[in-house]
């Protein structure tokens, strides 16, 4: 069968690069983009070889709704033990009783919970846009904040949680749904502080950790499995996988509510409630991202260079008279307010590192004046550097790079700036040196399964 399957595969590369050789040629340039750049965006990571395979194999022809044992459609006896060995497989690597691996998104996922458990204008509590939450975390902007009375809670003069007044805005407002979770905030956050706020007001607690979940695998940082009554991840960003979303559950899976358990609600919240037929090619590729976790003894090391880096980052970054946001990082990300640090805004900071192929993203950060689009601060994450194999003198390369092009940028306007074309391709032969030097493991790896296709061919 295999020796019949590798052809096929090969066979419908062969056939999109004849039949779109434009696009074929732009796949293969943003490609050599991703490997030429210097990517330190906290939102994003490298998908396995593996899990890029599984998400474009001809799984993707199939269609069905529902779940294991209920399906809307036949054909599935082999996608039924494709889908309950992603679910096992998840389970064990988040210690949970329940998972759903059909969420097309993290954000599906936090929207389908939300429409099954709240009612319009029902009251939910979580983390202001500019503290670090997430659009889906009741954001003015979002269907969050537009249907639900969102209330906000923010972060201190040192830019933590701050619990007290997370305790003091649910005793006032009685929300039926808090969130803990963010998408810019650098700190632990202490699911128990959450769990016994969320008991003391009778409200359900989803704990958002799309951004750490790779972290929490390894065991890291503290998990929520069994403080929050549900937690939703993201499966690319920090555990390799491919695009899309998961809902676990601990100890409250079995509880009942209204006749139901919970894990019944979650399931409806997805398929019919949000969602329609799943992406299996999608499920397929987290199967195999789970199977990496579970049984490649390179994750628990790189994640803990994942944690190393981003904290040899902070610190570099202080030294260097950078504002640090929070003081530092116990995550994989670092937020940095370049507005006072380099009089400049992090749309100007994020335009400069980028025309010198370093990768970041502009980010409001706590009482940030200026608006989303042009913010006084940038995110910097750990995760693709990491699964290449940099370590500190790696890291501590980068920050020269970007201390190099920071301070050679003339800011002209919030969103206008002068940068030496020298300076960038002088910045660019760099990064090609620390790629080839500072970066090992993965990136042999990956070269390794570039050679390998070339010999299919």
């Amino acid at each position: 069968m295999q020796n019949k399957f590798l052809p096929y595969m090969q066979g419908c590369f062969e056939s999109l690069a004849k039949q779109d050789p434009h696009l074929f040629k732009l796949i293969e340039e943003e490609h050599q983009r991703q490997n030429n750049s210097l990517i330190l965006v906290a939102s994003s990571g490298v998908a396995y070889p593996s899990v890029i395979a599984a998400s474009t194999s001809d799984i993707t022809n199939l269609t069905l709704e529902g779940y294991i044992g209920n399906r809307f459609h036949a054909g599935c006896e082999v996608i039924d033990q494709i889908e309950h060995l992603a679910i096992e497989r998840a389970k064990l690597v988040f210690k949970a009783r329940y998972a759903n691996v059909q969420p097309l998104s993290a954000a599906i996922a936090n929207n389908g919970l939300l429409f099954s458990l709240l009612n319009a204008n029902d009251t939910i509590l979580g983390m202001h846009l500019d503290a670090g939450g997430h659009l889906t975390h009741g954001a003015k902007a979002s269907i969050s904040g537009k249907y639900f009375n969102a209330i906000s809670y923010g972060v201190n003069s040192e830019g933590l949680i701050d619990y007290d007044e997370v305790r003091a805005l649910a005793k006032t407002h009685q929300p039926k749904l808090i969130i803990c979770g963010a998408s810019a905030y650098p700190r632990l956050i202490d699911y128990k502080i959450f769990r016994e706020i969320a008991d003391e007001v009778g409200s359900y607690l989803l704990a958002d950790i799309s951004h750490i979940a790779g972290l929490i695998a390894a065991e890291l940082i503290p998990s929520p499995i069994d403080d929050a009554h549900f937690v939703v991840t993201s499966t690319s960003k920090q555990l390799y996988g491919p695009r899309g979303g998961l809902i676990l559950m601990g100890k409250d899976a079995d509880t009942i509510v209204n006749g139901k358990t919970l894990a019944n609600l979650v399931q409806n919240s997805i398929f019919p409630g949000i969602q329609g037929a799943p992406n299996l090619a999608s499920v397929t590729a987290k199967t195999v991202m789970f199977g990496e976790i579970l049984s490649n003894n390179t994750f628990l090391p790189m994640m803990k260079r994942v944690q190393a880096n981003a904290q040899y980052l902070a610190n570099a970054l202080t030294e260097k008279g950078y504002r640090v946001v929070a003081g530092g990082t116990d995550t994989h990300m670092v937020l940095v307010d370049v507005f006072s640090s380099k009089a400049m805004t992090g749309f100007v900071a994020e335009k400069a590192l980028e025309q010198c192929r370093v990768i970041v993203n502009k980010n409001r950060i706590p009482e940030d004046q200026h608006s989303v689009f042009v913010t006084s601060g940038i995110r910097f994450g750990t995760n693709t550097i990491a699964y290449q194999g940099m370590e500190k003198e790696g890291v501590i390369a980068c920050v020269d790079i970007v201390d190099k092009i920071l301070s050679a940028t003339q800011y002209l306007d919030k969103k206008k700036f002068e940068l030496n074309p020298k300076i960038a391709q002088e910045v660019k032969e760099e990064i090609i040196h620390i790629k080839q030097n500072l970066c090992n493991q993965n990136m042999k790896i990956s070269r390794k399964h570039e050679s390998f296709a070339e010999s299919l061919v």
